[in-house]
């Protein structure tokens, strides 16, 4: 992937990032450039933001907050993780879940 392809799409993956609304304003923001490297980045975070609230809603039901505080402060890492992937301007997968992500949203271009 050349530089050119980098920084056309880092606004994009940028913006997919910021919330679970803006990966969704990234994914409408991208259907005219089909930018690949916006297009990972875009996976990537709506995977973080989906997997965040769906097992977010059986983590709620512990009544520890051990358990919670550890289940939020993963997702941060990997929120992070991504976001300087980002502004790095690098592909890197997720751990643990970068992969599936990719998978499941394949549609995504």
């Amino acid at each position: 992937m050349n530089n050119s392809t980098i920084e056309s799409g880092k606004s994009i993956a940028i913006i997919s990032y910021l919330t679970i609304i803006g990966a969704i304003i990234a994914i409408f923001m991208n259907l005219e450039k089909k930018n690949t490297f916006a297009a990972f980045h875009i996976r990537q975070a709506l995977g973080i933001f989906v997997s965040f609230f769906l097992i977010g809603y059986f983590i709620g039901y512990f009544d520890s907050w051990m358990i919670s505080s550890a289940f939020y402060i993963f997702y941060f890492i990997l929120w992070i993780y991504g976001f300087l992937g980002v502004l790095q301007g690098e592909m890197k997968r997720i751990p643990l879940l970068g992969e599936q992500f990719q998978k499941i949203f394949k549609n995504i271009e």
